[in-house]
């Protein structure tokens, strides 16, 4: 397991890879340090996500679930909505305008969770919030 610090919103999380996901771990540490920003979910309930587009990180499903636990961040890989990542700071069922979606569960946080509600409170009250994912 790898051991990713976040930074998003002034707040300062840690989170660990999921083993049930190698693939998707291996695709997004390469792509570290990786700066974004996170926006409120518009479909899913209370989380926060990075939208991609058309982007693809060559990665397909592996450990996809529709319900995250609060802290658990997933990669949506594409096919009925544009790829992105999916952050839970709450209760959570990913979906998008099609209907329900999942995604790989590939990191969760284990540090800072106490921060998370704030983040996804500054991100539906405030607009968009930085983000940044570094390896330790």
């Amino acid at each position: 397991m790898a051991r990713i610090r976040i930074t998003a919103g002034g707040m300062n999380f840690v989170a660990e890879t999921h083993p049930d996901a190698p693939k998707t771990v291996a695709a997004f540490l390469k792509m570290l340090p990786y700066r974004q920003k996170v926006i409120h979910v518009r479909w899913s309930g209370e989380g926060v996500w990075i939208p991609l587009g058309d982007w693809k990180m060559g990665v397909d499903f592996e450990n996809h679930t529709s319900h995250p636990s609060v802290g658990d961040m997933l990669y949506y890989p594409g096919g009925y909505s544009e790829t992105e990542f999916i952050l839970a700071y709450g209760s959570c069922c990913f979906a998008s305008k099609m209907g329900q979606l999942a995604g790989n569960h590939f990191l969760s946080i284990t540090e800072g969770r106490e921060n998370l509600r704030e983040l996804g409170r500054k991100a539906l009250w405030n607009g968009a919030q930085e983000i940044l994912f570094e390896a330790i």
